[in-house]
């Protein structure tokens, strides 16, 4: 693995595998709930645990407050959790199309959530005689009654176009930080739907990581304004499958991108920027096919670090 020594890298490649372990737990909490409750770390570190609801198939997950979170199930469930055990399902969900890597996806509150009770979804949808799928991010407003619903849902973004296949729809989410030049803004992640080609395309969204204001709406300073309508929505383009997203304390952007046959891809997300797919990776194709490494293209934007074998 080629690593970035700075301490920017450092710290999100320990937020990454804080996430990774807490994944894991979360996958865990069955058999946990059977056994000791400790999970002892490969340093010898330990971790005790203590069960307090079970899901299936849980996907993501955001806090309310301290006592209170939300939690997406990719078969198309959100739940209200307590911190005491008890969840109650939240109403009012679209349609959704559960299967492979699709589903009920991710879930965050809007930065004014507390004054203006706005939440987004992303899910797949399938629509049409061919049964196409693609991913969708609505904003609605939340009712925290003691019948949870979703009020008023309105559609913000799709990928475009609605294609075959469960996989690669990505459609995590992230808002930009307060007094920063991305408050108020909306990231979106668009995997290449296994297809790979449509990455580099300005005509359709698919391989991107998008930003929209908080409406939907296409913000003036997005840097592809000459290549398009679609184009437009796009911060980076030349992305494979692109499953974490986040900013760290500097107001730095960084993206975890799935590589195809290793090469899985931590990417300082930077607006303007191509980061290759599917001409450069650092992993080579399923069937073996080699993929030249993002050394031999120096005009797109290389990885900060990256994994061989995968993780």
């Amino acid at each position: 693995m080629r690593k970035d020594k700075s301490n920017k890298v450092n710290t999100v490649t320990k937020s990454l595998r804080l996430s990774l372990v807490v994944g894991l737990l979360v996958c865990w909490l069955s058999q946990l709930a059977l056994a000791s409750n400790i999970i002892k770390g490969s340093a010898g570190s330990f971790l005790k645990m203590k069960p307090i609801v079970n899901f299936n198939s849980p996907w993501a997950m955001t806090f309310i407050d301290s006592s209170r979170l939300l939690v997406t199930s990719k078969t198309g469930k959100l739940w209200l959790v307590f911190k005491n055990g008890k969840k109650l399902e939240v109403s009012g969900i679209p349609k959704v199309k559960f299967g492979g890597q699709g589903g009920l996806g991710d879930i965050i509150l809007h930065p004014n959530f507390k004054f203006n009770k706005l939440i987004y979804l992303s899910f797949v949808e399938q629509i049409g005689f061919y049964n196409r799928r693609g991913a969708v991010v609505v904003r609605a407003e939340l009712d925290l009654s003691e019948e949870p619903k979703l009020l008023s849902s309105q559609r913000i973004w799709n990928q475009i176009p609605k294609t075959f296949g469960s996989g690669h729809f990505s459609h995590r989410l992230t808002f930009g930080q307060k007094e920063s030049a991305h408050q108020g803004k909306l990231f979106i992640t668009s995997g290449d739907r296994q297809i790979q080609t449509p990455a580099q395309s300005w005509h359709t969204n698919l391989g991107k990581i998008i930003r929209l204001n908080d409406d939907g709406t296409v913000p003036l300073d997005n840097p592809f304004q000459d290549k398009g309508e679609l184009a437009k929505t796009f911060w980076t383009l030349g992305h494979r499958n692109v499953l974490g997203i986040a900013f760290d304390k500097h107001g730095h952007l960084w993206a975890h991108e799935m590589g195809p046959r290793d090469g899985d891809e931590l990417n300082l997300i930077i607006g303007g920027e191509n980061y290759g797919w599917p001409l450069v990776s650092e992993g080579n194709h399923y069937d073996g096919t080699a993929i030249p490494n993002h050394e031999s293209r120096p005009e797109f934007y290389p990885p900060k670090a990256f994994w061989i074998p995968t993780i």
